[in-house]
């Protein structure tokens, strides 16, 4: 399992390269997730965390995964500063025998990281700066694991 929470850009190719081998993997599945800007005129956005509570609720999450799939792999990068639209965000991967716990791990971290991952988010416009609220539809998200 690797957990990083980092302000530097990572290369998903240098961290896709081997993620499954060893033997007992059949499949690996990784997600990116991008900065959208939905209204056209998002400049950045900014996340905040608190060093050291974030990246242990974040191994939390990758060490629930590994319960409940059959994983023999895990990584999670998290980025945090300040970020502009159309870069990447975070990554998750997960290598498992089966192409199936593969993917439900995968999705299973997303709705995690997107609802209980202890990250703040603040979106800086032209003209505004304001904190992103959490929304309901992720916390529905939740109710099917």
């Amino acid at each position: 399992m690797r957990v990083l929470v980092q302000e530097a850009p990572f290369d998903l190719g240098a961290e896709l390269k081997g993620f499954g081998h060893g033997g007992r993997a059949g499949a690996v599945v990784s997600f990116t997730g991008i900065v959208r800007d939905d209204t056209g005129t998002l400049q950045a956005l900014e996340l905040e965390h608190y060093p050291g509570m974030t990246e242990r609720a974040l191994v939390k999450i990758a060490e629930d995964a590994q319960t409940r799939w059959a994983l023999t792999n895990v990584t999670i990068i998290h980025r945090i500063g300040r970020l502009e639209p159309g870069d990447e965000i975070m990554m998750v991967a997960t290598a498992s025998p089966h192409r199936k716990a593969a993917f439900e791990a995968a999705d299973y971290l997303m709705d995690f990281l997107k609802s209980r991952a202890p990250f703040w988010k603040k979106e800086h416009f032209a003209d505004r700066s304001e904190w992103v609220a959490a929304k309901q539809s992720d916390e529905v998200a939740l109710d099917r694991w």
